[in-house]
């Protein structure tokens, strides 16, 4: 009895063991896995998305040489697959950089067709530089629940062509907890491969009427509870923070909340590498992915965004694209 007892122990040690071990191994293997990426669209300049003329082969070269020489970012995520931007697959290729792909979606059902085509296209060209996919950004956040469809489309498009990387459609935080608090999974939970949320306490100062006012050095700690919000609704999907950042300006600049006239969050380069840097840090504790947004400002973007919209970028959308020293 007493060998029996002896035999049992031991078993149990080695399993136990075990357990501690695969824990351990699984824990370095995602803290090695994580990304740190930068969000990279090339209309820079006077370019636009909405009208005229397109980024050229030159333009994202140039960009991408930038961004490899004055940041550490060896990770991008790009907003589309089409008018030339399919070039960066290349570019960022021979550069040995990867990236998350965002097949872009909108409210033409012709044109999604052409962008899910192309997709499809280079996520085969380019299996070992495209990491992931994703069908749309914010789509939801932008068209309500209209083109749920078009994301499904695009979703079961890319299952049928036999893509063999992991596939989501990224949006806001608030829409993948289905617009309630506590969290609460939307039908896209059991469609997708991985989840991508965008959180920015910014625009949550700005538009939100219940969570708290977040200045700078408490942006990094809310990105990490929106993260662990999503990851408690959805267990076992691997969640990347798809965007999150700080405007560097106008310097000094404060948005104010449109309920309560709480003014907490301030513009400046300061803050906005406080930002990025604590939330990076943050992440990689973590073992967790993130992508800064983003990578070269827009100047395109205020007629969508007000004075703010044109200081995202970790490094300037005019030549000689000057980024902030991380």
């Amino acid at each position: 009895m007493k060998q029996l007892l002896s035999v049992i122990i031991v078993f149990i040690m080695l399993v136990v063991s075990h357990s501690a071990s695969a824990r351990e191994q699984s824990t370095k293997s995602t803290k090695k896995d994580a990304l740190q990426c930068a969000a990279f669209s090339p209309y820079v300049g006077k370019l636009n998305p909405d009208y005229g003329a397109h980024p050229s082969k030159e333009l994202i070269n140039q960009l991408l040489d930038k961004l490899i020489k004055d940041t550490p970012f060896r990770c991008i995520m790009t907003y589309g697959v089409m008018n030339g931007l399919e070039y960066t697959f290349a570019a960022a290729e021979a550069r040995h950089i990867k990236v998350i792909a965002i097949i872009w979606l909108d409210d033409d059902i012709a044109v999604n067709s052409r962008s899910i085509a192309s997709g499809i296209e280079v996520a085969k060209a380019f299996p070992k530089t495209i990491i992931k996919l994703s069908c749309g950004s914010e789509v939801r956040t932008r068209h309500d629940y209209a083109f749920d469809g078009e994301i499904s489309r695009c979703i079961d498009s890319l299952r049928k062509a036999g893509v063999s990387q992991p596939i989501t459609t990224i949006d806001t935080w608030w829409e993948w907890c289905n617009r309630v608090s506590p969290c609460h999974q939307t039908n896209f939970g059991a469609q997708v491969d991985w989840i991508g949320i965008n959180v920015f306490p910014w625009w949550e100062n700005k538009h939100s009427d219940v969570l708290p006012c977040t200045p700078a050095k408490k942006a990094a700690d809310f990105h990490i509870a929106r993260l662990e919000d999503i990851r408690r609704t959805y267990p076992g999907k691997e969640v990347i923070l798809t965007e999150f950042g700080w405007p560097n300006g106008p310097e000094g600049g404060i948005e104010t909340n449109k309920f309560t006239q709480q003014r907490c969050g301030v513009a400046g380069k300061k803050n906005q590498a406080l930002v990025v840097k604590s939330t990076f840090k943050k992440l990689a504790e973590k073992g967790w992915s993130g992508v800064v947004f983003e990578a070269f400002s827009e100047n395109w973007k205020p007629s969508e965004e007000g004075d703010f919209g044109s200081f995202w970028g970790i490094c300037q959308g005019e030549p000689p694209y000057t980024c902030i020293n991380f």
